[in-house]
């Protein structure tokens, strides 16, 4: 990087023309566009997925979260109601919770011993009056002023969401109209866990955005499902995108499936293979739905996707760890009605995502390469014109980055790039 592009870097970033159809490589590494993002995107008027209601189906249960990079406790009180809370404690600044998830009466900080309720709120702390009439803190000192700090928490067909922002709307409000239907479409029944694990991928968050929205390069990238036949850009399928365009939906129907001649005209890698399965009832399914999608991602700004593939079900959550490493979360569900054989066959199609999924295995890769390849080029930037440069639902070819377009929309109005 030169001496100029190092002091170019430090002026506002200044979006380039022609607008969301380009994207300057400086967000994926910059540290202080990344600072900005935790104020304005994580603490700001948008709905920050927290876990799933299932993670604490009982009084007393926590499980512990995370908003951008902000620690973060979701419990359920005694009365049922769920809460969220900063894992800070007030009085040292110490995590409160250290476990992943548990059950408790109260949340104590193992440092100084000061215990929270299930709500946040302080009641108690240890020699709160000194020993021996010596010591202790002031008399005045009030312990409802100490309180862990409190999110707003919704809960919308068994995601619970928390924001930081009294200016952001309601969940199905800042979702919209046709993104709410497909959630109630997907998670609209009572659900159960079959699983979760993480992975840790280097990378910007951001760049994980970007692969949930990029609906053509699963074709392309993904060997198995092109060879497999379970999501091809051959197939009836489509984009929706919300209404203010920052989340969308991409969807597939295997039974429409016609090979297209581009596959073996544009020498598509990924279609030039002959392969069987040892086990082929992997990939056997039932018609859950009578719309015929058999493969949809729907993602929600900011890091939320969720994904239905054959019948595996699973949400995805991907936190930012630092400017080029993300966790990503994989949270598989079932329904509470299935039955045993539909339990199994979730369980075993399970195997086609997460780390070392059959699918998804070269997502974890994949953008780290894009890390990697825009080092040190930060003041260059990338393209996203697939499909025109429109920012629109699209039924007509999945060949598209208008999704991509979507993210970027809704990105750099929060963050105030002009």
């Amino acid at each position: 990087m030169t001496l100029s592009s190092v002091k170019e870097m430090t002026e506002p970033l200044q979006w380039p023309e022609p607008g969301v159809t380009r994207i300057p490589y400086r967000v994926y590494s910059d540290p202080e566009i990344y600072a900005l993002e935790q104020r304005r995107i994580f603490r700001g008027p948008v709905w920050n997925f927290l876990c799933l209601e299932i993670d604490i189906p009982n009084p007393g249960d926590y499980k512990t979260s995370t908003v951008g990079e902000i620690p973060v406790i979701v419990t359920r009180d005694e009365d049922g109601d769920i809460h969220a809370m900063v894992n800070r404690c007030t009085h040292k600044g110490a995590l409160v919770c250290l476990k992943e998830k548990g059950n408790a009466k109260m949340l104590t900080c193992i440092y100084h011993s000061w215990s929270f309720d299930m709500a946040g709120k302080l009641k108690g702390i240890a020699f709160r009056n000194g020993l021996q009439g010596k010591g202790g803190l002031p008399k005045d000192f009030d312990p409802d002023k100490h309180a862990l700090e409190l999110l707003r928490v919704e809960v919308f067909c068994g995601l619970v969401f928390g924001t930081f922002s009294e200016a952001t709307p309601s969940v199905e409000s800042f979702l919209g109209q046709p993104m709410s239907k497909f959630i109630r479409r997907n998670l609209g029944k009572p659900l159960k866990p079959l699983g979760m694990h993480s992975q840790i991928i280097h990378n910007n968050w951001k760049l994980y955005a970007e692969n949930v929205r990029d609906s053509y390069h699963a074709t392309l990238l993904h060997t198995f499902y092109t060879t497999f036949k379970i999501n091809r850009l051959d197939m009836d399928g489509g984009i929706v995108l919300a209404e203010d365009k920052w989340h969308h939906i991409s969807y597939a129907k295997r039974e429409t499936f016609e090979e297209a001649e581009e596959y073996q005209r544009d020498k598509i890698h990924a279609a030039q293979y002959d392969s069987h399965l040892e086990g082929p009832h992997l990939l056997n399914a039932w018609n859950e739905f009578d719309d015929g999608i058999t493969h949809s991602i729907q993602a929600i700004f900011p890091n939320l996707a969720i994904q239905f593939t054959l019948n595996s079900l699973a949400v995805r959550f991907f936190v930012p760890r630092g400017v080029d490493k993300t966790e990503l979360f994989w949270f598989y569900v079932g329904y509470e009605d299935d039955d045993e054989a539909q339990t199994a066959m979730r369980v075993m199609q399970g195997n086609l995502t997460g780390a070392a999924g059959l699918v998804s295995l070269e997502d974890g890769c994949i953008n780290e390469f894009v890390q990697r390849g825009t080092h040190g080029s930060e003041m260059e930037m990338g393209l996203a014109e697939m499909g025109g440069w429109e920012v629109e639902s699209s039924d007509a070819s999945r060949a598209t980055e208008t999704a991509i377009r979507g993210f970027w929309t809704g990105y750099r109005k929060i963050m105030e790039f002009n």
